[in-house]
């Protein structure tokens, strides 16, 4: 399967967000990844439902919402007007897991679960099979721009593991300090999908940051 890249909208300049879109639309990348923060469950507030509209009538690409917000039941039927195509979880915000990951897919969307750095991959053993997405946090979430956590790569391996055990056929991402310098180590490991938010954004030539992703995990 051909590997994914979603850049983070969190790294956008957002006194050009309708550009950055636009920027995103025309480059090999394949999905948006935009991250929804509550100031409770993370330390930081990003962006709510308005800006999550602007942005989905101008992306013409899947957009893979990832919520770091407390409760997040109550917010499901929206994300899903709002246009989410993937909607992912933290499993330390979830009481009742398997009910929200069906309630997603009642929703109409594919359904993530995030684990933060210090959450083992063995939580994930009676609910993988359902999952459309983890998504293996390899900084601790609510700010951009942080190092990468290097045992990520032993979590990506211990989870490509436990997906093949249960023959899932769920894909897995990897959210944080994501670069060209361990993007192919990340592959290598069993990575689907990479986050690169700052690494993108931040560069001289985005579109041309985005193909040479591409290029090191295909």
């Amino acid at each position: 399967m051909e590997k994914l890249i979603a850049p983070s909208v969190l790294a956008a300049d957002f006194g050009n967000l309708q550009r950055d879109v636009e920027m995103v639309n025309e480059s090999k990348a394949d999905w948006f990844h935009i991250d929804i923060m509550d100031g409770v469950f993370v330390p930081n507030i990003s962006f709510g439902m308005p800006v999550l509209k602007s942005i989905s009538a101008h992306a013409k690409k899947t957009i893979d919402v990832h919520l770091m917000i407390v409760d997040p039941d109550r917010y499901i039927d929206t994300f899903a007007d709002l246009g989410a195509d993937i909607l992912t979880v933290h499993y330390e915000a979830c009481t009742h897991l398997h009910r929200t990951v069906q309630a997603i897919k009642t929703a109409g969307m594919k359904a993530g679960v995030a684990l933060n750095p210090h959450t083992p991959i063995a939580v994930l053993e009676d609910i993988i099979a359902d999952l459309d997405l983890v998504c293996i946090m390899s900084v601790n979430p609510g700010f951009g721009g942080q190092s990468f956590i290097e045992n990520t790569y032993k979590k990506v391996s211990q989870l490509k593991h436990l997906i093949e055990f249960n023959n899932a056929s769920t894909l897995i991402e990897i959210d944080g300090g994501v670069t060209d310098k361990n993007a192919n180590q990340l592959i290598e490991a069993g990575a689907d999908v990479l986050v690169a938010g700052s690494f993108v954004f931040k560069s001289e030539n985005p579109i041309g940051t985005i193909e040479s992703l591409k290029a090191i995990v295909n």
